[in-house]
């Protein structure tokens, strides 16, 4: 049920005459004399930018890769011959294809006797057992802050979440073109698109590397609640 507003004006225009003043019709955003989210890292260049997400990988327990398209795939071989192979699931997402990762996956893994399971949005019960059951979750940022080594990702129909929380290690490719100074930018991003129109996943989930906690006695503890190991494959794309 949708709810309707009555008597808004009506009721506003009296706790104006209260406070002694005009009703107040619009509101003009403030201009803040200082603005230090937007100072931190401003001028920053990518390759600045990326070292900064190397160095805070360190303090969230991340492994990070740089590479570019052209050895993209060796490089995340190396890291599923790591993490022990076996079971795979991944997004279903055109940006495989673009970075030549869809045949690779789909023909080089099943002669390598890896299993690969594509999110598929018409079978959703069959999408959270595979997703349980893998070993690897790989899906792809779409803003990536380098302050925090955050990867936000955005979910849909064919982009479950699923994916980057249940399997016990998670590999998650970052376009390097993806990479801002920190969550004020990745808030400026999600809005600007809000404004012109786009659709906006209904979730939107900021992930720091494997999951953690120091709840307890602040003694922190890697791999909770989720991937017990995480990488980010930086690539190259600019």
């Amino acid at each position: 049920m949708i709810g309707t507003i009555e008597n808004r004006d009506a009721f506003l225009s009296k706790i104006a005459q209260q406070l002694g003043r005009a009703p107040k019709t619009e509101l003009a955003q403030p201009i803040w004399q200082y603005q230090p989210q937007e100072r931190v890292l401003k001028n920053a260049t990518k390759d600045e930018l990326v070292e900064v997400l190397v160095e805070q990988c360190k303090n969230v327990h991340t492994d990070i890769v740089l590479t570019d398209t052209a050895n993209l795939t060796k490089e995340l071989q190396k890291v599923v011959d790591n993490y022990g192979g076996h079971t795979v699931v991944t997004w279903k997402d055109e940006r495989f294809e673009r970075y030549g990762l869809t045949s690779f996956m789909t023909e080089h893994w099943s002669q390598m006797g890896i299993q690969l399971y594509e999110w598929n949005p018409a079978q959703h019960e069959e999408n959270i057992r595979q997703a349980e059951k893998a070993n690897i979750g790989i899906t792809i940022s779409e803003i990536t802050l380098a302050e925090s080594g955050t990867a936000v990702l955005f979910s849909s129909k064919n982009k479950g979440r699923s994916v980057s929380f249940l399997p016990e290690k998670s590999i998650i490719l970052i376009p390097k073109s993806t990479i801002v100074p920190r969550m004020t930018q990745a808030a400026r991003f999600i809005r600007e698109k809000i404004r012109d129109g786009e659709q906006i996943a209904s979730c939107i989930n900021f992930i720091t590397g494997p999951s953690n906690s120091a709840d307890i006695e602040m003694i922190l503890i890697v791999g909770v609640h989720g991937p017990i190991k995480a990488t980010y494959i930086v690539i190259e794309d600019q």
